[in-house]
């Protein structure tokens, strides 16, 4: 016992600390971006090569990609036989083969980050200067901070939010360069043409070598300013001549904010898998080494930190196991009154939970909410066997046995009860192991756990226990009582008689209490089949996630005017501490019309309201906020999406007709929004954006020897911010973007300032745009959606308040039925609705590998078919009184809840088990009639099943009574074993008695009948 004792402790030290194990899909999400590309074009230029290369990776089991203005994310799920690495290798392959189909001027090949999107930041910095400019912030960001954090183990990405990345800007005015006979194509040449950084070679002679270089770059500013770009009239025409150039942000259509003001946020992500403690942790050893090598002028602060509330569920869940103890321990000591044997019993429950610390690194487990679930459930568990042994020893040694005499009568006797008790409760956790899926992966550790905890416990009750009850000197029959021992024995013999009067009455009723057990059993299955069923509670890890939407034509400044006024509502709650918020088109955010917030709350005891209570406060704050959407989600410690979705679930609609696709999502979307069982219904659907299209007349562009290139490449310089140059330092790398003067972008007038270069031109050279093309405005995509490479449209939806996750996957699976959804159309629920229909499908074949496993450990333990059946007998009362529980307290039946159920059928089976094993032994050793026999265990054993219920409630109450950080997750597991337990008790010790009679006369007729038919098969043979 001390091995296990020092084991654990020098093993606790080292357990990793997180939320939840790490049960993660290995996800890839690859971007790649052209600035100036409609969604049309990046989707059939670069996500379509791409998705076609990526589609054949062998372990893939999603693929969804978002292509939208400038910017194709697609983001890859894997199998979770898969490992990360091998997926990476699998990815950079087919990004390799992709390469030769992409568009020539994509700015750089694409990129991708071992990162699950929907993941929220583990860490958010924001980086800000009250003198410099958030040009040169964003440069100390990216070469300073972000590049050291992203080589830290665990970090998948460090993405730089704020678009102020430093580049040279060179606007053009088009009429003076028409007025200098200069066409844009012509400027777009010379300014490549006159920053270049190319290798020169070398001189290598009989003695010495140099190298060669040259003034080639230009690298300031003025340099740029007095560019000679032409000649006219013998004077020369320099770039100011015709165009403004400064330093400024390679992308003017991003902005970022901490709180109220401008800044570059880093927010930190980590990989699929990785530790969110651990990395968060070297992230913060990281910062103040980097904070002393950055000018004084720079702030950096932590904006959010997932790890605060992770500690504090933590913690909360450790006060919950220590109260538990306290709570059982004190429980034996009620009713044994004897401090010594008070000792003895309690220390199964540290030695167990220690010991199970030792075991935990071998199994490469960690301190989580669900590990310490396991053992906070273990204590009201672990200490059974112990009160079992303990009571029976002290029993023998009231009735006059030698303590030595006592412990190995007691022992003898109660050792195969031990035993039972054990195997049987663990046989009950065997199906958690077959759990599919995530779920099946997220349980695996809860129920190892629980069950090395109950493996010590029992090699503690049979080893130790005896040993030490032999050796303690207590009270022996005829001693004298003390008053609390005189109280304590009067309330028991009080409430014994009071049962036994209740057990004779209920022996002479054996039929109404069969038909109340039967009725139990019909009710139980009943309410299974009506509760509220959903997935898994939602958290409040201390953070909210929230995707603003405004009008799909809605402009950056626009935008930008309504996400700060987003901020300054949402910074005024008192539940909120800080945010951060960003804007534009980048690998997270989709389109110009959306933007960001990632909103950090207070601590619990500042607050006192749920995460999900202050989304629907904000929610009413920013109703009035006209022109914009805001949704709102609490961020959850397990994420099964692959995106950041507007709503808590996800349904998908797929069709190869993009046309007919978008049609039937609007008819779609109008039946869902009348549904009662759903809320906040909203899709990515976004199609009624503002596009121009410019038709070229092809025969007038022929007579003036235009080509379609010239003008694709004229559009570009002029709205796309087209990379034309790059000046290369030893540090960093700076843009040259060209485009007009930002005064021509905002309306469709300025098309007419745009001239043509043209050979056979008798005006300068040059035509007008306007000569060769015409001007359609019309709707067109802000994004396209694909999922496996065929488009689709992405609902999102909430759980209407009285309403369960499966009325609402009901009530759209009705919906789908009677708009009268053609037969092409693919439909599928995603994450953490299809995981929980995975689970529900399962569920009930789960309780009944639970139940036959249960029935084959006791028919081998017991050598009978009938007597497993009256020990099974105790679990209809059992699930009802845990479905009540749940739905009294308001919850419906959950994973976690469900779990509860399993452990309950490994639990209240020991009441009847303890009966049963006693009236079996009086049968056949005292020879006592049935009645008699199962009377005088219910008695006998009323004290033990009594103490052993009781320290399994109290094991469980803190749990389902705890407030504070991570209650919700334990909440739904302590109600349903507390309220099981109760209702079980309360019936089993006058259901099981009859039971057990019934089928010890079945048995005697069996047996009867088999011995008559031997009898005649006997005679006959003669």
């Amino acid at each position: 016992m001390a091995v296990f004792l020092i084991a654990g402790c020098a093993a606790y030290s080292f357990l990793p600390l997180s939320a939840l194990p790490n049960v993660d899909y290995p996800t890839i999400q690859v971007q790649a971006f052209l600035p100036g590309a409609s969604p049309e074009m990046m989707t059939s230029t670069v996500t379509t090569p791409l998705e076609r290369q990526l589609g054949q990776m062998p372990g893939l089991i999603q693929m969804a990609s978002t292509s939208s203005a400038g910017a194709s994310v697609i983001t890859l799920q894997f199998g979770l036989n898969l490992s990360l690495d091998v997926a990476e290798q699998e990815v950079q392959a087919a990004i390799n083969a992709a390469s030769n189909l992409l568009p020539p001027d994509l700015p750089s090949p694409p990129t991708y980050a071992k990162i699950n999107p929907a993941d929220a930041p583990i860490m958010t910095l924001a980086i800000t200067s009250s003198t410099l400019a958030l040009t040169e912030v964003e440069e100390i960001a990216e070469t300073r901070l972000a590049q050291k954090i992203s080589q830290l183990p665990g970090v998948g990405l460090v993405s730089v939010n704020g678009g102020n990345r430093r580049a040279v800007r060179i606007r053009f005015d088009p009429r003076s360069l028409a007025a200098h006979r200069l066409g844009i194509d012509d400027l777009r040449a010379i300014i490549g043409n006159a920053n270049v950084n190319a290798p020169k070679g070398s001189f290598d002679g009989p003695a010495q070598a140099s190298t060669i270089n040259a003034n080639d770059q230009i690298t300031n500013l003025e340099d740029y300013k007095g560019l000679i770009i032409a000649y006219r009239a013998g004077r020369p025409v320099r770039l100011t001549d015709v165009a403004t150039v400064e330093f400024g942000p390679e992308n003017t259509k991003l902005a970022a904010w901490a709180n109220r003001t401008r800044a570059i946020i880093l927010d930190i992500r980590r990989q699929p898998g990785a530790n969110v403690v651990e990395v968060t942790e070297s992230v913060k050893a990281l910062l103040p080494g980097l904070e002393s090598t950055l000018p004084a002028a720079i702030d950096i602060a932590i904006l959010s930190d997932r790890t605060t509330t992770i500690r504090a569920s933590i913690a909360n869940v450790q006060f919950e196991l220590a109260l538990a103890v306290i709570l059982v321990v004190l429980i034996i000591y009620l009713f044994l009154r004897n401090l010594s044997a008070t000792i003895i019993a309690g220390m199964s429950v540290p030695l167990s939970i220690v010991g199970t610390f030792a075991a935990m690194p071998l199994l490469g487990f960690g301190l989580d909410n669900l590990s310490l679930m396991a053992l906070t459930i273990s204590t009201g568990f672990v200490v059974d066997d112990a009160i079992v042994m303990t009571e029976n020893i002290i029993r023998h040694r009231e009735n006059g046995s030698s303590p030595l005499q006592a412990a190995l009568k007691g022992s003898q006797e109660i050792g195969f009860t031990i035993i039972t008790l054990t195997i049987s409760l663990i046989a009950a956790l065997i199906p958690l192991l077959f759990m599919a899926d995530v779920v099946g992966r997220l349980f695996h550790e809860f129920a190892i756990t629980l069950a090395a905890a109950l493996v010590i416990s029992a090699i503690v009750s049979l080893t130790l226990v005896p040993m030490l009850c032999a050796r303690s000197r207590w009270r022996r029959a005829g001693a004298a009582f003390s008053r609390l021992d005189q109280l304590g024995d009067g309330l028991f013999d009080k409430m014994k008689v009071s049962y036994r009067k209740a057990l004779q009455f209920t022996l002479r009723r054996q039929p109404h209490t069969l038909t109340v057990a039967v009725i139990t059993l019909a009710v139980t299955v009943a309410l299974y089949v009506v509760i509220p069923k959903g997935f898994f509670p939602v958290q409040d890890t201390g953070m909210i996630q929230a995707i603003t939407e405004a009008p799909q034509s809605v402009s950056l400044e626009a935008m930008a005017r309504l996400q700060t006024e987003l901020a300054d509502r949402i910074l005024s709650d008192p539940a909120v501490e800080s945010l951060s918020s960003f804007i534009g088109v980048d690998g997270i955010n989709a389109t110009r019309n959306s933007g960001r917030f990632l909103i950090n709350l207070r601590s619990w005891s500042e607050r006192r309201l749920s995460a999900a209570d202050v989304v629907r406060r904000l929610q009413r704050d920013t109703a009035d906020v006209a022109g914009v959407r805001l949704s709102m989600q609490p961020v959850q410690d397990m994420t099964i999406d692959a995106g950041v979705s507007r709503a808590q679930y996800s349904f998908i609609l797929q069709s190869a007709d993009p046309g007919e696709l978008n049609g039937w999502t609007a008819r779609l979307m109008q039946e869902l929004e009348r549904a009662p069982e759903l809320s906040n219904v909203a899709s990515d659907l976004q199609q009624a954006g503002l596009a121009v299209d410019l038709i070229i007349d092809r025969t007038a562009a022929s007579r003036f020897g235009i080509a379609p290139a010239t003008v694709d490449n004229m559009l570009y310089d002029a709205f796309g911010q087209r990379i034309v140059s790059t000046i290369y330092t030893q540090s960093n790398q700076y843009r040259v973007i060209l485009e007009v003067d930002p005064n021509l972008q905002s309306a469709l007038e300025s098309l007419s300032t745009l001239y043509l270069p043209s050979s056979v031109s008798t005006s300068n050279g040059q035509v007008p745009l306007s000569e060769i093309v015409h001007v359609v405005q019309r709707h067109g995509p802000l994004s396209i959606m694909h999922l496996g490479q065929f488009p689709a449209t992405t609902i999102f939806f909430d759980v209407a308040p009285g309403a369960s996750l499966a009325s609402a996957v009901r009530a759209i699976e009705r919906a789908e039925k009677e708009i009268g959804l053609p037969v092409s159309f693919t439909t599928s629920f995603q994450g953490a609705v299809a995981a929980f229909r995975a689970s529900a499908s399962k569920e009930l074949l789960l309780i009944a590998a639970a139940i036959v496993t249960m029935y084959i450990v006791l028919g081998v333990l017991y050598e009978s078919f009938i007597h497993p059946i009256t020990i099974l007998s105790t679990l209809p009362s059992a699930g009802l009184g845990a479905l009540l529980t749940l739905l009294a307290l308001g919850k419906g039946l959950d994973i976690i809840g469900f779990i509860g159920i399993i452990l309950l059928i490994g639990i209240v089976k020991k009441n009847a088990i303890m009966i049963v094993d006693f009236a079996l032994n009086a049968q056949r050793s005292g020879g006592l009639p049935a009645q008699e026999a199962v009377f005088q265990a219910c008695l006998l054993r009323l004290r033990p099943i009594l103490m052993t219920t009781l320290a399994a409630i109290f094991g469980a109450l803190p749990m389902m009574l705890g407030t504070g950080v991570g209650s919700e997750l334990r909440q739904p597991l302590g109600a349903a074993i507390v309220g099981g337990l109760i209702l079980s008790q309360a019936m089993t010790l006058f259901t099981t008695p009859v039971i057990y009679l019934y089928f010890d006369r079945l048995g005697a007729r069996l047996a009867g009948w088999k011995a008559a038919s031997a009898l005649a098969a006997g005679e006959s043979e003669e």
